[in-house]
């Protein structure tokens, strides 16, 4: 089950926020907890009691790494901890990865390849798991305390805005809420709001421009064009962006309408300056959980300068290689971490360049160059990608001229994308509120009255014709429910 879904909207989402408010408050976690559950089963069936089974070990866990026992001591049980959910994750999301390259080794020397029965990949394992690791290390550390009711925990692995698809919200930033959280008239409006402006984001933009990022990757790149190419990644880049920054809204949004706060997951990366400013605006929760538990423990900045680098690049792989089992995802990650090592070298000076504009088409056309690599099935067609970008491309544009994929709405998407992906609108709201308060004629006071009325038609607008395109059926898949 998707968010922009008919099901969600028009049944799930609906019954269950109205029996969340129905019910005594001591009974909300366990009933959200229950229909989290059923959020997961909706979509995984039988494999669901790889996440029920996940969030049972992980309970028992979390007592070990506190006091151990006669049997383990804390820092065993955390070792112990550790192996099985990576052991878990490892098995699911890479053993297929595995023996096919293993066969494909054995081919080179001629034997035959190992048969097997494909290992079906659980959505959200990559979240779930990382949101058990999460709680803990925060309780192994000492920075929260063990959590001793079962249902608490089973909800904060299992809340369903953030289960399948993220963010990864860290254990210490909502374990205090797990306990006690209010919703006010104010944050459940601003929830519905940021789930309406998500919702668009996802149906209007990252949808319309998917399709035909979709139709020019799948050209080959025999009959590929330099212009057909860089409107293909555009294309791409936008349906990365509002895709999952589009889920990511609507599950904060969710969230605060249950009471919950979580942190922002993006900040507008394509104004960034600097490949390490990007990393501090795109999928902020991913980047901070990688840096608590990940690169700190590594030695983060108290080891030489050498092995902070190393350690930034293991970092980066590792998380290329999360977003899936696939040599190209390794790549990207290698990729990133390369140009922020390069950066921190000063071999790349980016405080030198003279101007901001600069600054920004350095940052914004080496992460274009890597989003070629993250959607690529291959290495060999990511290369020719890049190659036809910069001019040495094989296609005519006879038989895939531009027009034929520049239609009307993805030149709209396109649009709407690029103003949407700078503060553009919270700044034209800024400057019209500003000078509305200052302003006391009977004309400016009275748009001042009616200008909430109209951001409000404007957000229905949104819901109307996000749910108009749902209804048609639509392309609508999720790009992260596969990682």
């Amino acid at each position: 089950m998707v968010f922009s879904s008919v099901h969600f909207l028009f049944f799930y989402f609906p019954v269950v926020l109205t029996v969340y408010f129905i019910i005594p408050k001591r009974f909300r976690n366990l009933f959200l907890m229950l229909m989290s559950i059923l959020f997961y089963v909706w979509g995984e069936g039988v494999y669901s009691a790889i996440m029920i089974i996940s969030v049972i070990v992980n309970y028992f866990l979390g007592l070990l790494v506190v006091k151990g026992n006669r049997w383990i001591s804390p820092k065993k049980a955390m070792i112990v901890a550790v192996l099985v959910n990576l052991g878990l994750l490892g098995f699911f999301k890479y053993f297929n990865f595995f023996i096919d390259n293993v066969n494909q080794m054995r081919a080179l020397f001629g034997a035959l390849p190992v048969e097997y029965d494909k290992v079906h990949l659980p959505i959200g394992i990559s979240f779930f798991t990382f949101h058990s690791l999460s709680y803990l290390i925060d309780v192994y550390r000492g920075e929260v305390n063990v959590q001793k009711r079962f249902t608490n925990i089973a909800l904060y692995i299992s809340l369903f805005p953030q289960l399948i698809a993220g963010p990864i919200i860290r254990y210490h930033d909502v374990a205090s809420q797990l306990i006690e959280r209010y919703i006010t008239r104010e944050k459940f409006a601003l929830g519905f709001q940021r789930f309406i402006i998500g919702l668009g984001k996802k149906v209007l933009i990252a949808n319309t421009a998917a399709l035909t990022a979709d139709k020019i990757f799948a050209i080959s790149t025999m009959e590929l064009t330099t212009p057909l190419a860089w409107i293909g990644l555009l294309c791409y880049a936008i349906q990365l962006y509002y895709d999952f920054s589009g889920y990511s809204d609507m599950a904060i949004g969710l969230a605060h309408m249950f009471g919950f706060t979580f942190l922002e997951n993006f900040n507008y990366p394509f104004i960034s300056l600097s490949i390490r400013e990007h990393w501090t605006r795109w999928h902020i929760s991913l980047t901070n959980w990688f840096r608590d538990y990940l690169y700190i423990s590594l030695g983060g900045n108290r080891v030489s300068q050498a092995r902070n680098y190393i350690n930034l690049i293991i970092v980066f792989v590792l998380c290329g290689f999360w977003h899936g089992a696939e040599w190209h995802y390794l790549v990207w990650g290698l990729y990133n971490g390369m140009f922020l090592v390069l950066e921190r070298l000063k071999i790349i000076k980016v405080e030198k360049f003279r101007f901001t504009i600069v600054k920004w088409f350095y940052a914004t056309i080496v992460i274009l160059i890597g989003y070629v690599f993250f959607r690529s099935d291959s290495m060999s067609f990511a290369l020719d990608f890049i190659a036809a970008l910069f001019g040495f491309a094989k296609g005519s544009g006879i038989g895939h001229h531009v027009f034929f994929y520049l239609q009307t709405d993805t030149i709209l998407a396109l649009a709407l994308g690029a103003i949407g992906s700078g503060p553009v609108c919270p700044y034209i709201n800024e400057i019209i509120t500003t000078a509305l308060d200052r302003d006391e004629k009977p004309a400016t006071v009275f748009f001042r009255n009616i200008y909430p009325f109209i951001k409000v038609c404007l957000l229905f607008m949104i819901l109307g014709l996000s749910i108009l395109k749902i209804s048609a059926g639509t392309y609508n898949p999720f790009i992260y429910f596969r990682f």
